[in-house]
């Protein structure tokens, strides 16, 4: 089993992908939070939320 850094949002991002093609949506849609959450270009944010649909998970607090 791989050990994982997350240190940029690309990192996320890819674990994000992994987590889709394992048929974890949650799990992806999270990890797209994420990496949107931590990419300053409100563009890109926003492509990668679109990547992965549905409603926000977070739990803020």
């Amino acid at each position: 089993m791989p050990l994982f850094s997350f240190n940029r949002p690309a990192d996320y991002l890819d674990a994000a992908r992994e987590m889709a093609d394992a048929d974890r949506p949650t799990m992806a849609r999270l990890l797209a939070e994420e990496a949107a959450g931590r990419t300053s270009d409100p563009e890109a944010a926003a492509r990668i939320l679109a990547e992965f649909p549905g409603h926000s998970l977070r739990q803020e607090g």
